[in-house]
Parts: structure tokens; C-alpha cells; sequence
């Protein structure tokens, strides 16, 4: 079982950045990717936003890319998404997710945090 805990979102100016964090406790068999996941306002759906994999490759969905850095402190335990500069439309719910298996015969799960709260506005 995993625990994750976001923090970091806020109201900032366009232009301006932002590090979220991702607190993990708990433990897992095996990480497949930790991922950053945001959620605008009047949308149901989640959008993947940055990949982390295991094997250290990291994606980044086009919008932004070269903005955006996904990156982990093993040793926290802690995933962070780098966002500079911000725009407009970043304004979402921002959530993390680890994506693993919680033992060797066990199918893939995903964990979620509570999310955090990003405003992009002048």
C-alpha cells in the first residue's frame, strides 16, 4: 500500500513557476512509472502530464514540454513536477500517481493523490 500527499499548487501570475511535490510512504513490490496527472476546471477527465519511468526515461505531454520537468528524490521518497513558465491554461487540479504492483502475482494498481490546486491568473 501507498500513501501519496501533494503540496505546492498555488495562485501565481503567467510566467511565473511552481514545484509541486509528492510525498510517498508505504511500500510496493514494483513501480511500473510515477506520473503527474491534471484535471481543468469543467473537464472529467485527467490529462497525463509528465511520465517518470522506472528505468529513469521521462515523457512529457506536448503542451508542456520544455516547460515542465518531472523528477524524484529516492532518498525523500518524493516526486516533484517543475512547471516554468506557467500559462494560462495549466490552471488544474494537479494529482500524482504511482503506477506498480503490490506483490509478484498481483495485476498493476494505481495510486492517487488528493491533489493540488494550481491557478494561473494575473
Amino acid at each position: 500500500q501507498v500513501r501519496l500527499v501533494e503540496s505546492g499548487g498555488g495562485l501565481v501570475q503567467p510566467g511565473g513557476s511552481l514545484r509541486l511535490s509528492c510525498a510517498a510512504s508505504g511500500s510496493i513490490f514494483r513501480i511500473i512509472a510515477r506520473n503527474w496527472y491534471r484535471q481543468a476546471p469543467g473537464s472529467q477527465e485527467r490529462e497525463l502530464v509528465a511520465t517518470l519511468s522506472s528505468d529513469g526515461g521521462s515523457n512529457y505531454e506536448h503542451a508542456v514540454k520544455g516547460r515542465f520537468t518531472i523528477s524524484t528524490d529516492n532518498a525523500k521518497n518524493t516526486l516533484y513536477l517543475e512547471m516554468n513558465p506557467l500559462k494560462h491554461e495549466d490552471t488544474a487540479v494537479y494529482y500524482c500517481n504511482v503506477r506498480g504492483y503490490d506483490n509478484p502475482d498481483a495485476s498493476f494498481r494505481d495510486y492517487w493523490g488528493q491533489g493540488t490546486q494550481v491557478i494561473v491568473s494575473s
